[in-house]
């Protein structure tokens, strides 16, 4: 007996920043899917799926938000669920891969952190992974399936646009985000300037040189994450000693931990624009951060990844790193 099935999508989302799952469902034109999700006294995570996802095409959005390693071991949990109930693909859409900075050795006997994550996720049971602004580029290669990397470049340079700045220079903090850097500064059409920065120590960092010009001009920062902001504020100090009239920053992943907001509040930067990868509590939204929505740009691109579309369309082929 020859049969057709057609293709059924359903979203879930973990704890650790369901407010983004909604919107993003609400996006698509569904809703989150049902999963009971609690803890045993002693901090064991227990997950069960409330309702039959025999056949789907399931989506997981579960971010690595603090504590990062119960948002992993939630996801993985969620995954394992899935693989059980006989789901037919399952995709997890990590908006902040949770230990992104530790993609390489750089000292004897350290762990590749980052490759670690992608085997766990694996082995717990996805198919295919789609995240956002991967601290480094080579994380794709950690996996032997699809991994969909999507860039909130397009997001971050449109509300750059809207502001009508003058002057503006694009600059990137360090040699590492030359290429991001460069992508804003041909999308806003303006000059680009590089920092020289050096680590004397972790979440320590130094400017010592400004490549290029940016005395007298509207400086804007990117980067891709703020942890504890020492390295941006460091960078906006150090503009404001080259002569630039004002400072922006604009980052994708929004940590803030410690005591990042007040260094922010208390630093030459205007405003940071930050994305809600991670979730932002009240106490934290002053007035110089901004937050803007990835939920439009994450529901177009599980849409597209159901559909069997090209992702990259989405954002302009400015997705590749």
């Amino acid at each position: 007996m020859r049969e057709v099935t057609r293709k059924r999508l359903m979203v879930f989302a973990g704890s650790s920043h369901l407010e983004l799952g909604e919107e993003v469902a609400t996006g698509i034109g569904t809703e989150l899917g049902d999963v009971e999700i609690s803890r045993f006294s002693n901090g064991e995570i227990y997950v069960r799926f409330l309702e039959s996802v025999r056949g789907v095409d399931a989506f997981v959005i579960q971010t690595c938000a603090e504590p990062v390693n119960d948002s992993i071991m939630e996801l993985l949990l969620m995954l394992d669920a899935l693989k059980r109930a006989s789901a037919k693909r399952i995709t997890a859409v990590m908006p902040y891969y949770g230990y992104s900075r530790q993609d390489k050795k750089t000292l004897a006997r350290e762990p590749i952190s980052a490759h670690l994550v992608a085997d766990i996720v694996t082995a717990a049971g996805a198919d295919r992974v789609v995240s956002m602004d991967l601290h480094a580029g080579q994380i794709q290669g950690f996996f032997d399936f699809p991994l969909d990397h999507v860039t909130a470049l397009p997001l971050l340079a449109g509300y750059i646009k809207q502001k009508n700045l003058d002057n503006v220079v694009v600059v990137s903090p360090d040699a590492g985000r030359v290429k991001v850097a460069k992508k804003l500064s041909d999308r806003l059409h303006v000059p680009m300037a590089i920092m020289h920065k050096r680590r004397p120590d972790k979440n320590v960092a130094e400017i010592v040189h400004v490549i290029g010009e940016v005395e007298g001009m509207t400086a804007v920062l990117i980067d891709d994450m703020i942890d504890t902001a020492g390295t941006i504020v460091e960078a906006a100090d150090a503009l404001k000693k080259y002569g630039a009239v004002e400072i922006y920053a604009c980052a994708t992943h929004p940590i803030l931990s410690g005591s990042a907001v007040e260094r922010i509040g208390l630093s030459a930067i205007r405003e940071l624009v930050v994305t809600n990868t991670l979730p932002v509590p009240p106490e934290k939204k002053i007035d110089k951060i901004t937050v803007l929505s990835i939920a439009p740009l994450l529901a177009s691109t599980i849409t597209a990844v159901f559909r069997e579309e090209s992702v990259s369309e989405i954002v302009g082929g400015d997705n590749q790193t």
